[in-house]
């Protein structure tokens, strides 16, 4: 599987994770583990066809996966590797703005 872009990988969990429905199902799943679409449509106020859809996103951005279960039921399990990626894309960039507020203080502060 070839490696992605680091930027390319952030810009879906941003995406994905834009909208409430997404972010409602990934704590979801967080929190009571792999589950159907039915059984999520279950836990919350989403209708099961939406939350299909949600989770077909969710699956591009590699947040989860579908992992084929017992009579034809997948169940969707969360990746944390996307998230990571995220996660060092946003302390990088605050670092960078870090770098300028200092320079900007020092710079100020000299006057």
């Amino acid at each position: 599987m070839p490696q992605l872009d680091p930027e390319a990988v952030a810009e879906q969990v941003f995406t994905a994770l834009a909208d409430p429905s997404r972010r409602a199902l990934l704590a979801a799943l967080a929190a009571g583990g792999p589950a159907t679409a039915t059984e999520l449509a279950g836990r919350l106020p989403i209708t099961r066809q939406a939350i299909a859809k949600h989770l077909a996103l969710l699956t591009e951005a590699g947040l989860v996966t579908a992992e084929p279960g017992e009579r034809r039921r997948v169940r969707y399990r969360l990746r944390s590797a996307p998230m990571r990626v995220a996660q060092q894309f946003l302390a990088a960039l605050a670092r960078d703005w870090d770098g300028q507020l200092d320079a900007l203080k020092s710079h100020l502060e000299k006057e």
